[in-house]
């Protein structure tokens, strides 16, 4: 065989070995995958290949969304032990595990316990690699799988939890930062107690706690409803505790992964529309779901400020670090439990369990049995039922302080804490007395209420006067001369005839306001009587007056010639009297140039005066 045709078949091989490695969802103990060439699950899903995150160089073999213009990884294989350069291979060796090689070295690979002849690699359109034997056609029974080992993501159908029989401890570790997949320091496992819990720790600190399964929800998430577009599931029985969760719509695409950036466990939804993934729900939610925040038998309520309050029956174990805002040490009872003097048990609603390390569960028991087991262990401080299902079956105690219990409306669970018989009977004692606190505000906030209501009606009433002697004025424009049976004249012509109210105009002064000499236009000489804005008088008291003085024609009294009102501005207009009034005659200056009048005389004006008035 000459070297072209040896050439050509080489060619033809690679060529027919790269189409066939990218189109399919295999690989066997014979094939192997290289950098450059990926495995595709049967109906597109998922993609397996070689890839380098954000700005790194390194490669590392990982899972991602096929159908997603935005590469999402959800697993890596070598998160701990990148390669450096593109000539890494993928492999079954001759025990049937699945191998990382890179220059003869192993980077990665698996550990099965079980050898088999046929061993055959495929990846899942759920996003899982399973590492299988051919000869066993369709078992389902998976020599490796690649969700029994996740990273930071977690997909629908795979479990979160452990395996009691082998140990297996499958949990969710974050990448260190976009760059770089290796293992981080926020992680998401069960613990394994009496009563297991979803737990999230910053290292090797416990930083959240969803709080112990009741059979439909977490008790301390009780968002997580049967109307939620996932079905969850948790699982604890002799062989394995775990949670998983399944989308009811296949359609939807949905993964939780933990975000080290902002220490978020966090649910996002693909959306077509956008070509984008929407943060769904993250926790923790608030500050109240803080791992123990308010130490023990406090009650964080994320409403209240501050939001650590002491239980009932319990107060600040140290008062000024609480006081301060140094929650860390709790709160301790006001009296102590007395075991032989007969203990009993207040209920606490809507709550979130307490930290369930030092509990202990019997899913068979009555509520009722439940009280009498607590009551007859001393060292039981708390119960509850375990599954709220069908009116609530079950029982679980504690025999430790109460550690990072918060308050959830409409949503929380019923908790019994254990009481003196004393601290019982104080309770009952002052349970029909008003609270201190709730009278120290309500009756602050009554006064208030009425000083406002008092202050508000006050100005209500002056602004209704206000407006209705506005639409009083506003009215007598077209209406006060048929009214008032007088000239109306404008409050420009008054002014331009006193030379706005000038005080060399001034006449003189009354009770009521003063009085200015005006000529008007046609030389006409007027008196105006302009009214004080302190005389009191509203608008229908003025018109009356007017009315009045208007009938009192006489010919010993001054003539009322017409009046103004305009706005604020009461004005009366008289005829003018150019030799003053009668008071400046009789007891004027004018009166001391008459001083050469006898008593008779003046005696003879007095009586003419009175029959001046008589006449009238």
């Amino acid at each position: 065989m000459d070297s072209l045709s040896f050439m050509f078949i080489v060619v033809t091989s690679l060529l027919f070995t790269s189409q066939f490695s990218s189109a399919t969802d295999t690989l066997t103990s014979t094939q192997s995958l290289a950098d450059g060439s990926t495995l595709i699950s049967k109906h597109g899903s998922f993609e397996l290949g070689f890839f380098s995150p954000g700005s790194s160089r390194n490669r590392y073999l990982g899972i991602w969304y096929k159908n997603i213009p935005v590469r999402t990884v959800v697993w890596v294989a070598n998160r701990r032990a990148p390669t450096k350069n593109s000539t890494a291979l993928l492999m079954i060796d001759i025990k049937g595990n699945l191998v990382l090689k890179d220059g003869g070295s192993v980077v990665w690979s698996t550990n099965s316990k079980r050898e088999v002849q046929t061993p055959l690699l495929q990846l899942l359109d759920s996003g899982n690699l399973v590492l299988i034997d051919a000869s066993d056609g369709h078992s389902g029974i998976y020599l490796w799988q690649s969700f029994d080992y996740p990273t930071d993501t977690f997909l629908p159908g795979m479990k979160l939890g452990v395996n009691l029989k082998t140990g297996l401890d499958r949990r969710l570790t974050s990448w260190k930062n976009w760059d770089d997949p290796s293992p981080g320091d926020f992680v998401w496992k069960i613990l394994v107690y009496n009563n297991p819990e979803s737990t999230m720790w910053k290292g090797s600190k416990f930083y959240f706690r969803t709080g112990p399964w009741n059979g439909i929800t977490y008790s301390g998430k009780p968002q997580l409803k049967p109307n939620q577009p996932f079905s969850f599931n948790f699982v604890h029985s002799d062989d394995e505790v775990y949670c998983a969760y399944y989308p009811k719509n296949k359609s939807v695409i949905s993964r939780i992964v933990m975000n080290q950036t902002n220490y978020w466990r966090e649910r996002y939804i693909w959306e077509e529309a956008s070509q984008s993934w929407s943060l769904y729900t993250y926790l923790p939610t608030d500050y109240c779901d803080t791992y123990g925040l308010c130490g023990a038998y406090g009650n964080c309520i994320i409403t209240d400020s501050p939001v650590c309050q002491c239980l009932k029956g319990f107060n600040p174990k140290s008062p000024d670090n609480w006081n301060s805002g140094d929650w860390s040490q709790g709160c301790v009872r006001n009296k102590s439990l007395n075991c032989q003097d007969g203990d009993g048990f207040i209920k606490f609603t809507e709550l979130k369990l307490p930290d369930t390390k030092y509990s202990w569960v019997n899913k068979n028991m009555s509520l009722e049995e439940c009280r009498g087991k607590c009551l007859n262990n001393c060292n039981c401080t708390a119960y509850s039922v375990v599954d709220i299902r069908n009116g609530g079956s079950g029982c679980a105690l504690w025999f430790n302080d109460l550690i990072d219990i918060r308050q959830i409306p409409s949503g929380g669970q019923d908790l019994y804490i254990r009481m003196s018989a004393s601290e019982l009977a104080r309770l009952e004692t002052v349970k029909d007395e008003p609270d201190e606190k709730i009278v120290a505000i309500v009756i602050p906030v009554v006064v208030l209420a009425f000083a406002f209501l008092g202050v508000c009606y006050y100005f209500c009433q002056r602004r209704i006067i206000k407006l209705k002697d506005k639409n009083e004025i506003d009215g007598s424009d077209e209406s006060s001369e048929e009214d008032l049976d007088l000239p109306l004249f404008d409050l420009v012509t008054i002014t331009r005839a006193t030379n706005k109210f000038s005080l060399n105009n001034k006449l003189g002064e009354g009770g009521f306001g003063p009085v200015y000499k005006g000529i008007l236009a046609d030389g006409h000489e007027i008196a105006v009587k302009r009214l004080s804005s302190n005389s009191g008088q509203g608008l229908k008291e003025f018109k009356n007056e007017v009315k009045l003085i208007a009938r009192l024609q006489h010919r010993n009294l001054v003539k009322l010639l017409g009046c103004c009102i305009q706005g604020e501005e009461r004005v009366l207009i008289y005829e003018y009297m150019p030799n003053r009034s009668l008071d400046f005659l009789i007891f004027g200056m004018y009166a001391l140039k008459l001083s050469n009048f006898s008593w008779p005389s003046v005696n003879k004006q007095y009586i003419d005066v009175q029959f001046y008035l008589l006449d009238w």
